[in-house]
């Protein structure tokens, strides 16, 4: 068993250590390989382990803010290999989600063949809710895997030596119905809740929501359709009342959350470098990874247009009259934001600190501190005040929530064309009257998507669904599989002019905050083309997504090891 073990730890790269925290299957103060799983205890500490944070990148956690690949985010004047175009076989992210996907089937494999030897002493369904959770386990990182890589090696037991080193990869279509059937297995077997962590570890809505995601994901609709159908007919979850509060990290375990991983101070499972996402007075780093202007200008205003076309939509004031999402998210200028008023105007050089009512420098803004935020812009969203006593945060990692469900349902159901007021009222219809905190059936109080048209409503479900799910990094995948990643990854970032040209430009002729307003194209995205050639905003960083990057390249020294992988095209 050791050198099986051992085996399945080289070919998935687990010779060199990529992660500061140690995964290794056997650590020292662990019982091996060979004497553990015996008993029911030793079997459920196994499983707890397959759902510890590393296995599960989501966003704000190692290898990788997952919005900073896509175009609702930006870290100043940088790019990251993915938004740069400069992805290699070499990258960190790459080969730490590659080792930490493997390591997590190659353990719950390992503890279905457990249960396999450990058949006679333990009861039928404790083995069957055990194997539901490996194979939901199973199931999440081979779809991670296809996501991302598409056809990858695919395993279902231990492997000796020689079929380590020599397995080629598997069609990712046969992957995916062992996908779908891993799920199916999981959703029959695991219960419908844990009671008051049900949420943190897999169950039969978990299973059935996330097939429903990686069907979505390769454009199984059907498939797609009837499991968020499923997980909807549970009766388990429901909306949250209060979008703002949904995030925060005292909110615990709502029943909203359908599949998440928790974090805790007390265990050190934190959301780190924190002072990345905190303004400068409240001792961060000033946006240092911050929203993107096409992020702000991606909010309906509060009659359903983009900005480009409601009459709402002020330039000097581009928070106003806007989906209520907007400033849940993003923080407005001139309001209070952790002890201090947050306004980037360059001549707002002092702000009030609210904690002692007195002026203060404002250093949250570029003429005082030249970094403050590039563009202006701030994080709100699941940020609070227990952000700034020691730097840590043990926010839930949302991994699935029911709003996510309801859209996948009607995304599903558009591309099927089957769409009619009732399906729009229990799906996106909720979610957006849930941001208005109002009755889905009062449509006077909220704009719904009224239309029935197939391409409308595409466009209002992809558009629902940026102004949802905002840094839960979700943005990344939603633009790689409705592949317009070439598009909006190739748009460059644009912030602020530097503070002198600022007020010369902008500020003296009345047009702060935007000079004008951007375009809006069909798939939502905005244009400040227009104004940087007028020379009234700044070029911040150039982007660029070659199509090649729509799948990730196999990690080299995974080449080095099996030359019966291949690399993918264009790597």
């Amino acid at each position: 068993m050791k050198n099986k073990i051992l085996t399945i730890l080289l070919l998935t790269g687990l010779i060199s250590a990529v992660s500061c925290t140690d995964l290794n299957i056997n650590p020292l103060s662990e019982g091996s390989s060979a004497n553990w799983y015996s008993t029911e205890s030793e079997i459920t500490m196994a499983l707890n382990d397959l759902y510890r944070i590393d296995f599960w990148p989501n966003y704000l956690i190692p290898y990788g803010d997952l919005d900073l690949w896509s175009d609702d985010e930006m870290s100043r004047a940088a790019v990251t290999a993915i938004t740069g175009g400069t992805l290699t076989g070499q990258d960190g992210t790459v080969n730490g989600w590659w080792t930490n996907l493997y390591k997590g089937i190659a353990r719950a494999n390992t503890i279905l063949a457990n249960l396999e030897e450990n058949r006679a002493q333990l009861p039928q369904g404790t083995l069957d809710k055990y194997a539901g959770d490996a194979r939901f386990v199973r199931a999440s990182h081979y779809a991670r895997l296809i996501t991302y890589w598409g056809d990858v090696v695919y395993y279902t037991g231990t492997l000796d030596l020689e079929e380590s080193f020599s397995m080629g990869k598997t069609d990712k279509k046969i992957i995916l119905k062992a996908i779908y059937d891993d799920y199916d297995f999981a959703a029959s077997k695991l219960p419908l809740s844990y009671g008051s962590s049900s949420n943190l570890r897999a169950t039969k809505g978990a299973a059935l929501a996330m097939k429903a995601r990686i069907a979505l994901f390769f454009g199984d609709w059907a498939v797609a359709r009837d499991a968020a159908k499923a997980c909807m007919d549970l009766n388990v979850y429901e909306l949250y009342p209060d979008y703002a509060t949904l995030f925060l990290s005292k909110t615990k375990n709502p029943k909203e959350l359908v599949f998440g991983s928790a974090r805790s101070t007390l265990l050190t499972v934190t959301i780190p470098d924190t002072k990345n996402w905190l303004p400068r007075l409240a001792g961060g780093w000033g946006a240092a990874v911050g929203p993107s202007w096409q992020l702000l200008c991606s909010y309906l205003c509060t009659d359903g247009l983009p900005i480009d076309e409601s009459p709402l939509f002020d330039p000097r004031n581009p928070f106003k009259n806007r989906d209520p999402r907007c400033t849940a998210t993003l923080v407005e200028f001139g309001t209070p934001w952790l002890g201090f008023r947050y306004h980037p105007h360059p001549d707002t050089l002092k702000v009030k600190n609210y904690k002692t009512g007195q002026l203060v420098t404002n250093n949250d803004n570029r003429a005082n501190a030249q970094f403050a935020s590039f563009n202006g812009m701030m994080w709100k969203k699941g940020i609070d005040e227990d952000w700034t006593d020691d730097y840590k945060a043990e926010n839930t990692n949302f991994i699935m929530r029911y709003a996510d469900v309801l859209l996948m349902y009607a995304e599903a159901k558009t591309e099927l064309n089957e769409i009619d007021q009732t399906m729009l009222d229990a799906s996106i219809n909720k979610v957006r009257a849930r941001a208005y905190k109002v009755a889905v059936t009062d449509k006077t109080k909220y704009p719904a998507v009224l239309a029935t048209n197939q391409a409308a409503v595409r466009k209002a479900i992809r558009i629902e669904r940026r102004m949802e799910l905002a840094l839960e990094g979700r943005r990344y995948e939603d633009i790689i599989r409705w592949k317009i990643a070439e598009k909006v990854l190739s748009k460059d970032i644009y912030g602020m002019l530097d503070p002198a040209d600022l007020r010369t430009k902008v500020v003296k002729p009345g047009l702060w905050f935007f000079p004008q307003i951007p375009a809006i194209d069909e798939d939502g995205d905005a244009d400040f083309e227009t104004m940087y050639n007028a020379g009234l905003v700044k070029l911040c960083a150039v982007r660029n997504f070659p199509a090649h990057q729509y799948l990730w390249p196999i990690p080299t020294k995974e080449i080095l090891i099996n030359q019966n992988l291949g690399q993918n095209p264009g790597y």
